[in-house]
């Protein structure tokens, strides 16, 4: 392609492989060395943008030389700028700066503009911020004399950076769009990303995640577009992805990103950046031994090209590391107290995290007057930071309060801590979202529940287990009104899946599992952006009186899990009771051998092994000890927490015989208490693929229920169940489920046309107001962040469904048959589904594989 000398130096940052051909093609010919230098500086800068810094150098020291040759000073300024900036981001910062010094000196108007946009780069990069907005001030008075907008735009674009470094949101934003707006009017694709990227981390500095989120994914296909993978936008996805407490991902992309980069390929200021993201990753997951290693190399990078910014953050994760692998003692102490006055010297973000870390170390070595000091410095909030940040130094506050005896303080700052997540939550649509951060305040939480248990008060212990429980459900997800992408992706992914499903595995081609991918990332993707509806109600407690009231002659038995023991708060006739029941580790093992026995039974493949009376003595002595004893003829509501959602409740002898009830929270069982039957008496029945005694079942409640809808022989499609369902009274589901646990939300009941997700649920204006789901497995949820679920049925909970009968275990398909038509006869006599469910039960006669079904299945809601 033929490129006028003029233009190259522009294109070499908007599309650098075009700009590289170019430079080649001109370079072929005879020309003057003014010339020549433009064209290698232009190469030069390709191969930087490319990531192949070694032949960037390469290219720069030529234009240098060539530039010595035309005599001419501007030239040589230009070459020497962009060959310091590029030998500074290459980890050789001495040199780069002396580049950018005598360019400087060399350099007037315009250039000079330019020249100190260069060293300013540079200077950020060394963590030297105050020093590079002296120079960008000076930048933009002499670009914007000049018009010359490219350079403006760059300028501010940096300006931007640093603004938002020292936490400056507002000033950021303002430089990043007007830095936008002017690469748009020039056609500066590539440096447009990256102000789409800069808006992210303004979105991400102030919580809003989906912003975030959404950004990113713009400033991708920018990327794209050029042709360009940005070691940048790594780093700044991974950073948004731990905030949403997505750390296994973000550390996946860390790794994959490190593995990308070749020696000599990628800056080495880019490769320790990512070396440093990805030890932060690995920590967050749990790995100190992995975080430990990639911050040591991350360290030694940083050392050798001078970033002490970055260097001492580099140390402080090793520290961290360290301490999660279990080191204790004073020489750690000192170094952490040493480590986060650097960082609090060098005005990072992680400098309250370190004084925090130090107070925990003190404590833990009986140095009360350290351990004050530095949770002090953990506690003191500062504006313009995400509300994470801002919930961490409540923690610390708390921390010192219970240090220094002072309970009201901490319990103050615990609320205060939690209040900060729950804004943060509500900016998010996304059930995975809002789940997946409350991570942030399980310490906090844990805390006010140390502090009721201490004082045996079963009132604080049910407020406190209440207001950090299942928070994500209290309010339905936001999905943007007809969003025809989404819909779109979700209909060919039912495609692509039923295709997979149909296909023998030997001929199966392997572009149905990467299309299968590539839609699932995209439906999830578009799901994670949605924002959050700032305006709803946030936590604070329940109505306990409210709770009592509703009750009337109902227990409610809410498992709370504190330092690894679990305790029941039982509300009965008014009262609250606590009793410890006893290891939360032993409960999950009880469960976990029920659930075998079960699912084995289900399809009779083993008669030996402990009765189920066996089974379920031993479970009801874990899960409730010596709750069982004191719970009368009363139905019961059980309020788990989430790593015990999967217990089929119905195998505890003292609950077989009785309604129970299963609810994420006591609060989510108040609300659907709450809730009003629709006035259309609408009944529902969907019979989907494959499924012989779900036909027979169906075909038994059509006679039950014969002005029903029923959906069945290719009529059960995704859209038609959907609309169906659409605030239904009574919906029943027989299809075959698959519980994910690797992507829960992509949980799914399969239809005629392919699977029906939660994603697909979650686009109801109001799920049935009961809803029995026969199918595998279709009551299982995945615990994330601090005490929440994410799966099939607890996604409907906030949409509306009042109860939900759905199994725990796989179930025997023509054992469920006459269980089924049992519970309908029951909700047709005016029974709760509950009450329906402990009827039926009652049914199964000496079937072991009816019984096995008939405890396999909880009722949750109300």
């Amino acid at each position: 392609m033929t490129v006028a000398p003029e233009e190259l130096l522009p294109l070499a940052l908007s599309r650098p492989h075009e700009a590289i051909a170019a430079a080649k093609a001109l370079l072929a010919g005879k020309l003057e060395p003014e010339t020549a230098s433009i064209a290698h500086q232009a190469s030069g800068i390709g191969f930087r943008q490319l990531g192949e810094v070694d032949a960037a150098i390469a290219e720069l020291r030529t234009a240098l030389k060539l530039a010595g040759k035309s005599g001419l000073a501007e030239r040589e300024a230009d070459v020497l700028a962009t060959l310091g900036a590029t030998l500074g981001r290459a980890g050789r910062s001495r040199e780069g700066l002396a580049r950018l010094d005598r360019a400087v000196e060399l350099s007037r108007g315009a250039l000079a503009g330019r020249v100190l946009l260069r060293r300013a780069d540079v200077l950020l990069m060394l963590g030297r911020h105050r020093e590079a907005l002296d120079d960008l001030r000076l930048a933009i008075s002499r670009l914007r004399r000049s018009g010359d907008q490219v350079w403006e735009a760059r300028t501010l674009n940096y300006r931007g950076v640093i603004q938002l470094t020292l936490g400056g949101t507002r000033q950021a934003e303002a430089d990043f769009d007007r830095a936008g707006e002017l690469y748009a009017e020039v056609g500066q694709e590539f440096e447009y990303a990256e102000t789409r990227q800069n808006r992210a981390w303004v979105a991400f500095m102030r919580g809003d995640l989906p912003a975030a989120l959404q950004f990113l994914g713009e400033a991708a296909q920018g990327y794209d577009d050029v042709g360009v993978q940005w070691p940048d936008l790594t780093i700044d996805r991974c950073a948004v992805l731990m905030a949403a407490g997505l750390t296994a991902e973000a550390l996946t992309e860390a790794d994959e990103a490190i593995g990308r980069m070749e020696p000599g390929g990628v800056p080495a200021a880019k490769r320790a950046e990512v070396l440093f993201t990805a030890a932060t990753a690995a920590l967050a997951v749990g790995d100190p031994a992995t975080a430990q290693g990639r911050a040591e190399q991350a360290r030694r990078l940083f050392s050798a090209q001078r970033r002490s910014w970055w260097s001492v953050r580099a140390s402080m994760l090793q520290l961290e590391a360290r301490y999660r692998s279990g080191e204790r003692g004073p020489g750690l102490l000192r170094q952490v107290v040493r480590t986060a006055g650097r960082l609090d010297e060098l005005s990072t973000a992680e400098a309250s995290a370190a004084h925090l870390l130090a107070g925990r170390l003190a404590l833990s070595e009986g140095r009360r007057r350290i351990a004050d000091r530095q949770l002090e410095l953990a506690g003191r909030l500062s504006k313009n930071v995400p509300p994470p940040v801002r919930s961490a130094a409540w923690l610390g506050r708390a921390l010192r309060a219970e240090a220094r005896g002072e309970v009201r303080r901490m319990l103050a700052a615990c609320g205060r801590g939690l209040d900060a997540l729950d804004e943060y939550r509500l900016m998010m649509g996304a059930t995975e979202l809002r789940a997946r951060t409350t991570g942030h305040g399980a310490e906090l939480a844990e805390l006010a529940l140390q502090e009721a248990l201490g004082r045996n008060d079963p009132r604080d212990l049910l407020f406190w287990a209440e207001r950090w429980r299942a928070t994500a459900l209290t309010v339905p997800p936001v999905r943007p009104p007809g969003d025809e992408q989404l819909i779109t992706d979700l209909a060919q992914l039912r495609d692509v899946v039923q295709r997979l499903e149909s296909t023998p595995e030997p001929v199966r081609p392997p572009s149905l599992e990467r299309d299968r991918r590539r839609l699932e990332a995209a439906v999830r993707d578009r799901a994670l952006r949605a924002q959050g509806n700032n305006s709803a109600k946030t936590g604070g407690g329940f109505d306990l009186a409210a709770l009592h009231e509703e009750l009337d002659g109902t227990a409610l038995v809410e498992l709370i899990a504190v330092g690894g023991t679990l305790h029941a708060v039982v509300a009965a006739d008014g009262e609250l009771t606590r009793y410890e029941v006893g290891p939360l580790a032993r409960a999950a093992v009880e469960v976990e051998r029920s659930r075998f026995r079960l699912r084995w039974l289900a399809h009779g493949r083993s008669k030996s092994g402990p009765p189920l009376e066996v089974l379920g003595a031993r479970l009801g002595e874990a899960i409730l000890g010596p709750v069982q004893h004191v719970l009368g003829e009363r139905a019961v509501v059980m309020v788990p927490p989430a790593s015990l959602q999967a217990v089929p409740w119905a195998l505890v002898p003292a609950l077989a015989d009785r309604p129970v009830n299963v609810v994420p929270s006591a609060a989510m069982w108040l609300r659907a208490r709450q809730l009003k039957p629709p006035a259309d008496r609408r009944v529902v029945l969907v019979l989907g693929p494959g499924l012989a005694a779900g036909r027979a079942e169906i075909n038994r409640l059509t006679e039950q229920y014969p002005k029903a809808v029923v959906l069945r022989d290719g009529d059960a499609t995704a859209e038609r169940v959907l609309h169906e369902l659409d605030g239904a009274w009574i919906a029943h589901i027989a299809a075959h489920g698959t519980f994910r646990a690797d992507s829960p939300l992509f949980s799914s009941l399969r239809l005629d046309d392919g699977p029906l997700t939660v994603y697909d649920f979650e686009r109801l204006r109001r799920a049935p107001y009961r809803l029995v789901l026969s199918s595998c497995d279709s009551g299982l949820a995945k615990p994330v962040g601090a005490d929440e679920l994410l799966g099939l049925s607890s996604s409907l909970v906030p949409l509306g469904a009042a109860g939900i009968l759905a199994s725990v275990v796989p179930v025997n398909d023509p054992a469920t048959v006459p269980l089924m038509t049992a519970v309908h006869d029951h909700l047709q006599a005016g029974r709760s589904l509950a009450e329906a469910f402990a009827l039926a039960r009652g049914t199964a006669g000496a079937d072991p594989a009816v019984d096995a079904a008939g405890r396999s299945f909880v009722a949750l809601g109300a």
